[in-house]
């Protein structure tokens, strides 16, 4: 039997088959066109911004850092441009050695290059390219760019470079600037400067480099670049320039800074210098230095440990951070709390035997026999300790502390240079806070004695002398010490002073302040530093000192020729002329040198000689032996 089609049946289904695939379609159609109007109107600003994004990058352009001169306008600090080879390691595909030794190929990198660029790679996670070769030659720069096509992930980048022309001068002052490291990193992070720093490689380390980190960094420029796929820059859509950042001008007279280096030869110590008036530290030296060039890409493991270990302590801020007893330095300022506490007149006078008692115990005076009569200029011009034994008694410890506060001893001076040391000025209270040890404590009379001669607890800094001296013959006025004098907008070379009015008055008698004046200029025509002024053309006031680095036992005489260098006494020299109106303050310390009259006296007096009159040395010797006085200044007295 023939089944026979069924016609309508069949059509029936192909026509509902033909339906659901119509509307198959036109869902299909409905949601991409929803798609496209998600994505086109919807989603427009998104991901157009993300085209973009893809198509242009936005690249941070550094800003120079501020030059930094001396008061003259001579440059210490300045910027070159160079060339460096750049790896971006998130670009690189291949192995890392594999590649640095295809790029040592086309380009010297020694193995100090890639143990730097290790060490970045490690610490710079945060930044977009590392150099593993910096101030790259003419030649080095053809043969890469050559054969660029073949190192995806590694340019030429021209690069701002620090450089300081004058190389160990003035070291301890500008600092140096290196590389951001990962603390620094994390600090930026952690600051509202975090955006300025975007780009940046180099940061201020030590010094006025790091003091005025700030101004000097400048502010950070954009653009916007249009590149391929591959990552190529085509063109540059806009730009916002950088500012660069603020010249420092300094107060250093460099020439004079130059002039107290080389006198000091290979000796250790320190001196600073200031003018009276404004607080202007015209020089500010620490001996040994060191080359801040060296410092700037990375020092190298050899150099870093040659600093470091040294003896001589090359990278210590002496004039910032060494502490030392002052010695009979300080005996100008007990002779001025004399005067002013009531406890002397210039006129007062005592009879010195050789020594003090107090109690059983003796305190002798380095003059066997004593200086006789003796009254407050003298006690200065001869450096008469039992003087001031007897001054140190009779106004005890915590008045010598009040009076001498506000000359900024024990205190942090507030220059302008990071981890200034404040030193010690002794007080009860102090002594109380000092130990766990109640019987440690007490105070005893005799700590007062050793206190008038400058030594015992006290311990001062170089900068904290230079500051006292010319705040005394400033007649009391305090004046903040400070080394930048000028800042200068690098744009508008509009100027600021830092430092434009007085921090501070002590209330000082001018008699009593001209009485220490003029005992100090005594020390220079008859007393312990005769023999270095004598022939001098102008009127100078000082005081010469020795502070111990050990102390003697009982009965213990000092002999420098039984001791190893190291525990010879310090040999200070504070100084102010000229003396009828003061522009020059000085302190100074020569390590382990012995009296100040044969070591420090000398080198203040070539100071004095080129700022007062111009004149410079004859000759400089870098290995100067100690210089004695002449002539020969009486062997009783003391310093």
């Amino acid at each position: 039997m023939t089944e026979l089609r069924n016609t309508e049946r069949e059509l029936h289904l192909f026509r509902m088959r033909l339906l659901f695939v119509g509307i198959a379609i036109f869902l299909c159609f409905c949601t991409l066109i929803v798609r496209f109007a998600w994505l086109q109107i919807i989603k427009h600003d998104q991901y157009a911004l993300l085209s973009d994004e893809n198509r242009i990058l936005t690249v941070p352009v550094v800003p120079n850092r501020g030059l930094i001169m001396d008061r003259n306008g001579v440059l210490l600090a300045q910027n070159y441009s160079a060339y460096t080879l750049e790896i971006t390691p998130s670009k690189i595909t291949e192995d890392m050695d594999t590649l640095l030794d295809k790029l040592a190929r086309l380009v010297d990198i020694q193995p100090k290059n890639r143990k730097q660029f290790v060490k970045l790679l490690e610490e710079s996670k945060n930044f977009e390219s590392i150099p593993i070769r910096t101030r790259l030659t003419d030649e080095e720069i053809a043969r890469f760019t050559a054969q660029r096509f073949r190192f995806p992930g590694v340019e030429i980048q021209a690069r701002a470079f620090r450089r300081y022309p004058l190389g160990e001068t003035a070291s301890h002052v500008l600092g140096y600037i290196g590389r951001i490291s990962t603390k620094d990193a994390q600090n930026i992070a952690d600051s509202e400067d975090e955006a300025n720093y975007k780009g940046a490689s180099y940061i201020g380390k030590e010094g006025l480099e790091k003091s005025y980190e700030k101004v000097l960094h400048g502010t950070t420029g954009f653009e916007k670049v249009e590149t391929t796929a591959a990552g190529r820059a085509v063109r540059t859509l806009s730009r916002t320039a950088p500012a660069s950042g603020t010249n420092l001008i300094l107060s250093v007279d460099i020439e004079l800074q130059k002039i107290v280096e080389e006198a000091f030869g290979d000796r250790r110590g320190a001196l600073v210098a200031i003018e009276p008036e404004s607080g202007d530290v015209l020089a500010f030296v620490s001996k040994p230095t060191y080359d801040p060039n060296l410092f700037v890409e990375g020092i190298d493991q050899q150099s870093w440990n040659e600093l470091n270990t040294s003896p001589d302590r090359p990278l210590l801020n002496r004039p910032l951070t060494g502490a030392y007893p002052p010695g009979s330095t300080y005996k100008p300022f007990m002779g001025l709390a004399g005067l002013e506490l009531g406890k002397r007149m210039p006129s007062s006078a005592i009879f010195d035997a050789g020594f003090f008692n107090l109690g059983n115990h003796r305190f002798n005076d380095d003059k066997v026999g004593g200086h006789g009569t003796v009254d407050l200029y003298k006690s200065i011009v001869v450096s008469c300790n039992t003087y001031y034994f007897m001054l140190a008694n009779d106004l005890g410890v915590d008045a010598i502390h009040d009076f001498m506060q506000p000359f900024g001893f024990g205190q942090k001076t507030g220059i302008d240079l990071d981890n200034e040391k404040a030193g010690l000025l002794p007080s009860t209270a102090w002594k109380r806070k000092s130990s766990k040890n109640v019987a440690q404590q007490k105070w005893n009379a005799g700590d007062t004695i050793s206190l008038g001669n400058g030594q015992g607890y006290n311990t001062f800094t170089p900068l904290q002398m230079a500051h006292a001296v010319a705040t005394l013959v400033n007649g009391g006025k305090v004046m903040q010490p400070h080394l930048v004098k000028i800042l200068e907008n690098p744009q508008t070379h509009a100027r600021t002073l830092t430092v434009n009015k007085e921090s501070g008055h002590i209330p000082l008698k001018p008699e009593n302040v001209e009485a220490i004046k003029q005992a100090m200029v005594g020390v220079t025509r008859e007393g312990t530093s005769r023999g270095v002024f004598a022939n001098a053309e102008y009127v100078s006031g000082g005081k010469t000192g020795t502070a111990q680095v050990f102390t003697l036992k009982r009965n213990e005489k000092y002999n420098a020729s039984r001791l190893a260098e190291r525990l010879h006494d310090h040999a200070w020299y504070t100084a102010f002329a000229p003396a009828d109106h003061p522009r020059i303050a000085v302190a100074i310390i020569v390590e382990n040198a012995g009296k100040g009259a044969e070591a420090a006296a000398p080198i203040v007096k070539k100071a004095l000689d080129y700022y007062l009159l111009g004149k410079r040395p004859a000759a400089t010797d870098k290995n100067v032996p100690k210089i004695p006085a002449a002539p020969v200044v009486d062997e009783s007295e003391e310093d």
